[in-house]
């Protein structure tokens, strides 16, 4: 788990949270119960961090993170096949819309810490020569 950490930056008890709620279980364990986590798990969870800060719930992570395996499984079927691009296609437009709105949350964000930093200055006791 601690390579998982240093790959992805997430700390460790993320990871496990992630686990805990089901959005990625790493793929098997050894036999001294160590977690493994292949590849695809860490490709799981960069997917889960990419989608953290847009704020989506555990259930569209869930939901998408479905997706994308059973677009990527070769097992699944022609007529699913067809269908999960549109789905994928779906959670672009929210990304798109949430990446839309970033700007003004950054600029509130921005305006908060000025005003944190103003009260900071007006709260100091004036240099003394």
């Amino acid at each position: 788990m601690g390579q998982v950490a240093e790959l992805t930056g997430l700390g460790m008890r993320t990871i496990r949270h992630y686990e805990e709620v089901g959005l990625a279980p790493p793929t098997a364990r050894s036999a001294g119960g160590f977690r493994l986590y292949t590849d695809t798990d860490v490709a799981r969870l960069r997917v889960i961090m990419r989608m953290k800060p847009l704020e989506f719930t555990l259930e569209e992570m869930r939901d998408l993170l479905e997706v994308l395996h059973r677009l990527d499984d070769p097992g699944t079927g022609p007529a699913e096949r067809e269908r999960l691009p549109c789905q994928v296609a779906a959670y672009r437009d929210r990304v798109d819309q949430r990446c839309a709105k970033l700007p003004a949350r950054l600029a509130g964000a921005e305006d908060f810490s000025t005003e944190l930093g103003d009260r900071l200055e007006a709260g100091r006791p004036a240099p003394r020569p």
